[in-house]
C-alpha cells in the first residue's frame, strides 16, 4: 500500500497527513509540487490541508496548476484514489476531479475548532469503516470553507449518493451543510474537516481513524 501526499508552499498539514497514513500501514512519499510524476506504484494521493502558495488568489487555484497536480488528475482518471482535506478540497475543485468551489465562510472569519460531522453514506472505501448516521467529532481551521454548488450539481450529487459528510451545525454556511463530496467512481473524497488531527485519542478525539483504516483494508484488497 503506497500513499504520496503532495507539498505544496505553504502546506501545513502535510506531516500529519503523511502520520496518519502510517498508522494505517501505509508506505508514504512526500512529493514536491514541482515533480512532474508521482512515484511508481501509488495507490493514493494526499493533498494536505495548510494556505498553499498563501492563498492569494483563490484558494487551491495557483496549485492547480502545479506540475505535479496533471499527474494528480492522470492518477484519478485512471482509477487512482485521491483524498484532499481543507486547502486539498479547494485544490481538486480547482483541478476539476469534484464539483463546486468553497468560497470565504459566511461569517467571514476563520474558524478553528471541533465540530460534529454527520456520515451521509459509507458506500465508499473512505466512509466504509461509519455507518450511515453516525455523528464524528473532527476539528476545522478554515477562511473558505463555504462549500457552494448549482442545483443541478447538488441534485447530481445527492441523486448519486456522493454526499460524503454534512455538518451537524454549519460553522461556515456550505450550502446543504456539505461537509465533504466524492467523484462520481467514490474514488476521490473533498472535505473541509480534519480527519489526521482526530486520528488518536491524544489528539482528543480519534474518529478519523476509521477513514485511513478502511482505506488501507481497501488497499489491501485490490
Amino acid at each position: 500500500m503506497k500513499a504520496a501526499v503532495i507539498v505544496f508552499p505553504g502546506s501545513n498539514c502535510d506531516r500529519d497527513l503523511a502520520v496518519a497514513f502510517r498508522a494505517a500501514g501505509m508506505d508514504v512519499t512526500m512529493v514536491w509540487h514541482k515533480d512532474t510524476g508521482l512515484p511508481d506504484g501509488i495507490d493514493l494521493v494526499g493533498i494536505p490541508g495548510g494556505f498553499s502558495f498563501g492563498d492569494y488568489l483563490r484558494c487551491g487555484a495557483i496549485a492547480a496548476r502545479s506540475p505535479i497536480c496533471r499527474a494528480v488528475v492522470d492518477h484519478a482518471h485512471a482509477g487512482g484514489y485521491v483524498l484532499g482535506i481543507c486547502n486539498g478540497f479547494q485544490v481538486l475543485t480547482e483541478t476539476g476531479l469534484l464539483p463546486g468551489a468553497l468560497m470565504r465562510n459566511a461569517g467571514l472569519r476563520f474558524i478553528c475548532k471541533t465540530t460534529p460531522l454527520e456520515v451521509v453514506t459509507d458506500q465508499s472505501d473512505f466512509t466504509a469503516g461509519y455507518g450511515v448516521g453516525d455523528t464524528l467529532n473532527i476539528p476545522i481551521a478554515h477562511h473558505d470553507g463555504n462549500y457552494t454548488a448549482g442545483a443541478d450539481v447538488l441534485a447530481k450529487l445527492s441523486d448519486e449518493d456522493r454526499i460524503a459528510f454534512r455538518y451537524r451545525d454549519n460553522p461556515n454556511g456550505s450550502v446543504g451543510d456539505i461537509a465533504g463530496v466524492l467523484s462520481s467512481n467514490r474514488r476521490v473524497l473533498g472535505l473541509m474537516p480534519h480527519p489526521e488531527r482526530a486520528a488518536e485519542d491524544a489528539q482528543g478525539s480519534a474518529d478519523g481513524a476509521a477513514m485511513f483504516r478502511a482505506l488501507a483494508g481497501a488497499l489491501a484488497d485490490a
